[in-house]
């Protein structure tokens, strides 16, 4: 048997092991920026998120409806796609430019409308739409927002704004808002159709989550815990919804008595009427419903489940994208979002046809996990990750991704 070679040894020396004992220093200047820059991933601002949010407003985000099984088979579409990378291609420099709605977007994603945000963080949309300018990509206020549409606009001027409402029974309030918007210089309008009525979500009901919040035994020691989240929302302005600035004094008046049950797509007419912008039709889930809103004539539509805060166990969206790509593609602009949580997660979708990708809970995230550089940090982690799953995949720019880089599969049955 040959004998095993020995090592060679020698006393360790100082110059040797003073480099391993350097302590990293984090970036960043303020202490949220430092806590920040130790997330890699949309995940680790998930778990910081958690650490530092009452359980309420924090599952008021991460939940979904009933069983949340949309909110997981959302999320499986993307872990059970595959790439096809294509190797030996000049990759040294990659554009993530874009074009959505006659504008432009420096990447391939922007930030789609969330109700409450200041309930979550007390910064707000304030601090997201200026993180959104500085990225130089779209992101939609909420008509259940928490800002006014004056300084949501006033905080990041010469930004793409976008605005969503959804169908109200009140014309009136309705136009109200929508004057509001274009009188703001809003570009967009999204008009959220897959909310009849709302959603029964289990754990905001078992957290106590209520508009506005209020006090129990179990969210109190549980807030107690968050000090810093506490001490913000209890020294900053109180909030109010968006739509408050034009219908004061509704204190206890449900949100979901404003929506009209009876609405149809020949209501689109009126919106577009009193809009005169493009128009993005949100919440669609399936190829029968893509064609009404063609034939409606929006600008855009977005393959929605609504980040499974609706109807469970409908289509994962992007199930149903490269059908509706194939039959409609050429008619309408086709965005997507629900169970988008990473870079990788865009490109797949833009591969698969998805002229623009909207994310919600990731940027929320980063909002909860360090207020407006948090949402720098989220920006930043999806940017870095669209451009080195570009990379591999051998492209250089958006326009070259498409569907030979991505196969769909279902752990359940055949994606056709």
């Amino acid at each position: 048997m040959t004998p095993t070679a020995r090592l060679d040894r020698r006393l360790p020396r100082a110059r040797d092991i003073l480099p391993l004992l350097t302590l990293r220093r984090e970036a960043g200047s303020t202490r949220d920026a430092r806590r920040v820059s130790r997330a890699y991933s949309i995940g680790d601002l998930r778990r910081m998120a958690r650490r530092r949010t009452p359980a309420a407003p924090f599952y008021y985000v991460d939940g979904g409806a009933d069983d949340e099984i949309n909110v997981r088979r959302a999320r499986e579409s993307y872990e059970d796609l595959e790439f096809h990378p294509r190797v030996l291609r000049d990759v040294a420099s990659v554009d993530t430019a874009t074009t959505v709605l006659n504008g432009p977007s420096t990447l391939p994603f922007g930030f789609g409308p969330t109700g409450g945000t200041r309930i979550v963080h007390a910064a707000g949309e304030r601090a997201v739409v200026r993180s959104a300018a500085r990225a130089g990509i779209p992101y939609a206020l909420s008509t259940v927002g928490t800002t006014t549409l004056a300084d949501f606009a006033s905080g990041a001027p010469g930004a793409r704004h976008w605005f969503q409402t959804f169908l109200l029974k009140d014309k009136d309030f309705s136009e109200q808002l929508i004057a509001a918007a274009r009188s703001h210089g809003f570009d967009a309008l999204i008009v959220t159709a897959d909310v009849p009525t709302v959603g029964n979500k289990l754990r905001d009901l078992r957290n106590g989550m209520t508009y506005p919040p209020q006090l129990t035994i179990k969210t109190f020691l549980d807030a107690s815990y968050r000090a810093e989240w506490v001490f913000n929302f209890l020294t900053t302005e109180p909030y109010a919804f968006t739509y408050e600035q034009f219908r004061p004094n509704i204190a206890g008046e449900e949100v979901s008595a404003f929506y009209d049950q009876a609405a149809t797509f020949e209501d689109l007419a009126w919106v577009r009427s009193v809009w005169g912008g493009p128009i993005v039709l949100k919440g669609l889930q399936t190829l029968a419903d893509v064609r009404s809103a063609v034939e409606a004539g929006v600008d855009g539509v977005v393959l929605s489940s609504h980040g499974g805060r609706q109807l469970d166990r409908t289509i994962p969206p992007l199930h149903l994208l490269p059908s509706a790509v194939r039959e409609f593609g050429a008619d309408v602009e086709i965005m997507v979002d629900s169970g988008i949580r990473s870079g990788s997660d865009i490109v797949a979708a833009v591969a698969l046809g998805a002229r623009f990708v909207l994310v919600g809970r990731a940027y929320l995230y980063g909002l909860m996990a360090g207020g407006e550089v948090g949402v720098d940090r989220a920006i930043h982690i999806l940017r870095t990750e669209v451009k080195r799953t570009m990379r591999f995949l051998g492209v250089r720019s958006i326009s070259e991704l498409s569907p030979e880089h991505v196969r769909l599969l279902s752990r359940r049955s055949p994606v056709t």
